[in-house]
């Protein structure tokens, strides 16, 4: 039935003028009743002159000569070879080709309709003599049939699916397509079937058509009793149920079977399936074309499996020395269920004094926790029972199941050599302050738990003690005081004591004592702050200058109480208690004067109510100041009091400062004139410098006699031939360079000589004259020495008229 509709649909669309495919010679309006025009004429169309065959071509033609498409004919066309043929489109000139005499159309090379199905092109008839049309432009299409030459393929290599395990019957596990690339629409090259090749007994596939073509039927009757808008409509409208029809035929459903047949469906037993699936199209005959694809199918978990104990009986071994809160062992219980479905809960049934047990929901074990203290001494063995059960449970499967299960736990308590214990932690102690050295303070006891009971002994830990106040007796933990304690200091000592067994010195306990100190009534009061009193030489008798307040670092039990009181002879003040810990300081009299008191000093006596009674003087300083008519004050520095002749004492004493000053500067002034003096330039005949310094050069002074260093002369290998002259300004950035003497057996008066051409005819020489010093002594000269080192005693031993030979620059020194 869906062949007879395509082959319609076909046959439709070729007499429908409308449509992309070409159109038989003849005339359409012979097969549909036109439409009448409004005057009443029926519209007849005219006959076109043109004859040709129906254009189907057949896809990947094999033949070695072209490929014969059709012929085109005209009734011009008398067959005196006077009509000529032309082509023009898709393909005109490269792929299709027209003889221009006979109208025959020829396809030139093999063409792939998957590629392109219809070609569409324009002929023409023109006068071969003079090109002018003979028939108008006419339009046609060359329609490519299919042949089955493209194989089925699936959008995927592999599809992944889940299912869960233990499902009803039907349930749909994966949808999988694939596509055929020939024509759908012409003979069985696209008409696929599906199959699977790997997966059965566990799986099928359903590849029935879902879309019903029933109706398409009658809406092909019906065509030729509508007008032409609502034909086009309905064509439309078929080619679109046809692409769904196409579509839905290549879903493929995968479903699970009946749980009879197939026991196996069980995640705890196969958990990963792989289903092979084949398409094939020719409808699946003989010839034809296939893919395949891959489904690989997991299988997920329900909670179908309860848990169960493989061993119902724990044996569990804990020290009692073990700390509260502490896991002393696990169990754990199987479930082959994964996630979820495997989480657990274990309880204690009845639950317990002594034990508890929590779920890890990492490892999903029972973890046995302690949660008060073990005792081997008291109680050895420990018995209850477990119970663990699913924490989600699936409705489905717990009819006729009991998704919970029992084991029972036996443990035992081990003996371990504990620590001492103390009778109390902490300890709490209290002791007055200022008690003596030596006194006692208290006592700590502690025994060994075990049943030996092996002896202790005490110490304390001198890092809380770092002041050592505190000793105590290793044998019976007696506390006692090393120093007298303050609680002023501290109110509060905190220590630790440490008890360890004296077999096994490793077993040690410490523990917290707290020392509290008591208050003992050991310190007087005093002024709660420094006060700034004063009161105005105006002030009348009985006027308030200040309000005092006091402190006191004990604490009694009761509060403080303080008593204010001064000499009652005091004739300036007086002080008046206001019974709340403060007092007024009142003025007895009026009329005080800067000028014949500017301060005055007031013992105030301070005493406490406690046992012993302490007290204390404190001194409260009041100023003389001068106010205002409303009592503020101005200032208060005293006044000074003039003299007959009008200068005040201020004004003597400044002028004398003055005076002192300038006789210190006269005086210093005198002493530098009188110590200045021209200091010798040479200071010593036996200086080793031997320098002669001329006075009548104009600058340079005694810088002239760094000048020249007679260590040049004594070794010349060193001489520093860069250093500037620093009485005069150098020329030049780099000064002439002059030549070293010779080093072996060199003759002073030689060198001397070289040194002093060299110097008169350099051009950077200073403009006036300069005596140089040169005390070289040579190895073995003849000459001898120039310096007087080590020469006689007179300087008239020796003879320098031979210097008068060496020019201008000695003769000074010849003389």
């Amino acid at each position: 039935m869906i062949t007879n509709q395509v082959l319609l649909l076909l046959t439709l669309s070729i007499l429908w003028p409308s449509t992309a495919l070409p159109f038989t010679p003849g005339n359409i309006g012979n097969l549909f009743r036109m439409r009448e025009e409004s005057d009443g004429r029926i519209l007849q169309r005219s006959k076109r002159g043109w004859m040709w065959n129906q254009f189907f071509l057949l896809e990947e033609y094999t033949g070695n000569d072209h490929q014969y498409v059709g012929k085109l004919h005209s009734n011009m066309d008398k067959g005196e070879g006077n009509v000529k043929y032309v082509l023009t489109g898709d393909g005109a000139g490269t792929l299709f080709l027209i003889d221009e005499k006979s109208g025959d159309i020829h396809a030139t090379k093999r063409l792939d309709r998957e590629e392109k199905a219809m070609y569409t092109l324009h002929a023409k008839v023109l006068d071969r003599n003079t090109n002018a049309e003979l028939e108008p432009d006419t339009e046609f299409n060359i329609k490519i049939h299919d042949i089955n030459d493209n194989a089925p393929k699936f959008a995927k290599d592999i599809y992944f699916a889940s299912v869960p395990e233990m499902s009803e019957v039907g349930t749909t596990v994966a949808t999988v397509t694939a596509t055929d690339a020939d024509d759908q629409t012409y003979g069985n090259s696209a008409k696929l079937v599906y199959s699977i090749l790997q997966g059965q007994p566990y799986f099928s596939v359903d590849s029935e058509n879902v879309t019903s073509v029933a109706s398409n039927q009658k809406s092909l009757d019906n065509l030729q009793q509508k007008s032409t808008t609502t034909f086009q409509q309905q064509i439309r409208q078929l080619h679109f149920q046809l692409k769904r029809l196409q579509e839905s035929a290549a879903d493929l459903l995968l479903k699970v079977p009946s749980r009879q047949p197939c026991p196996g469906m069980d995640r705890e037993v196969k958990e990963n399936y792989q289903v092979v699936i084949q398409a094939k199209d020719m409808a699946g005959q003989m010839g034809g074309l296939s893919g395949t694809t891959t489904v690989s199918i997991t299988l997920s978990d329900v909670n179908d499996s309860p848990p169960r104990f493989a061993n119902h009986s724990f044996r569990v071994t804990a020290l009692e020395s073990t700390e509260i809160q502490g896991a002393i062992g696990r169990i754990k219980a199987d479930d082959p269920d994964v996630g979820r479905n495997a989480e657990m809960e274990y309880s204690i049934v009845g639950g317990h004094d002594i034990f508890n047990i929590i779920t890890d929901q990492t490892t999903q074990e029972g973890v046995i926790i302690i949660k008060k203290a073990l005792d081997y001494e008291s109680k050895r063995d420990y018995e209850f029972r477990v119970e663990v059960k699913n924490t989600y449970l699936d409705a489905r499967f717990i009819h006729g199941l009991q998704f919970k299960d029992y084991a029972t736990v036996k443990v035992t308590v081990e003996d371990v050599d504990e620590s001492p214990v103390f009778t109390r932690n902490p300890y709490i102690i209290e002791v007055h302050e200022d008690t003596a050295a030596g006194s006692f303070v208290g006592v700590v006891s502690a025994r060994d738990p075990d049943a030996d009971n092996k002896p202790v002994k005490y110490s304390i830990d001198r890092h809380t003690d770092l002041e050592r106040l505190f000793n105590i007796d290793s044998v019976n933990g007696t506390i006692t005081t090393l120093k007298a304690l303050d609680r002023e200091m501290s109110k509060w000592h905190n220590i630790s004591v440490v008890a360890t067994e004296i077999n096994n010195p490793r077993q040690t306990t410490r523990v917290p004592v707290f020392i509290k100190v008591l208050d003992v009534n050991d310190n007087a009061p005093e002024f709660a702050m420094s006060y700034d009193t004063f009161v105005c030489e105006n002030v009348k008798a009985g006027q308030l200058i200040q309000t005092i307040s006091a402190v006191d670092t004990d604490e009694p039990l009761v509060g403080h109480k303080f008593v204010f009181s001064i000499s009652a002879t005091n004739p300036n003040f007086t002080i008046v208690d206001r019974e709340d810990n403060t007092a007024n300081i009142l003025t007895r009299r009026g009329g005080f004067s800067r000028r014949e008191m500017s301060m005055y000093f007031l013992p105030v006596v301070i005493s406490d109510n406690d046992y012993p009674i302490q007290s204390s003087t404190s001194t409260l300083i009041v100023r003389v100041c001068a106010c205002d008519s409303r009592g503020n004050m101005q200032t208060c520095n005293p006044e000074v009091l003039p003299f007959s002749d009008g200068l005040t004492t201020g004004a003597l004493v400044a002028i004398l400062l003055c005076v002192i000053i300038l006789l210190m500067i006269v005086v210093l002034f005198a002493a530098l004139r009188r110590q200045r003096k021209k200091e010798p330039l040479i200071i010593s005949k036996e200086d080793v410098r031997d320098n002669v310094v001329s006075y009548n050069d104009e600058g340079g002074g005694e810088e002239d006699t760094q000048a020249f260093d007679i260590g040049t002369l004594r070794n010349p290998e060193v001489m520093d031939a860069n250093k500037l002259r620093r009485d005069i300004i150098p020329e030049m950035l780099f000064p002439f360079r002059r030549t070293s003497p010779i080093k072996d057996n060199t003759d002073v008066r030689d060198f001397i000589n070289g040194r002093l051409q060299e110097n008169d005819s350099d051009p950077t020489a200073p403009p006036y004259d300069s005596l140089a010093t040169y005390a070289y002594e040579g190895s073995g000269s003849l000459a001898e020495s120039l310096s007087s080192l080590e020469s006689a005693a007179t300087e008239g031993d020796h003879d320098y008229d031979y210097l008068s030979n060496w020019g201008p620059q000695f003769k000074k020194l010849a003389e």
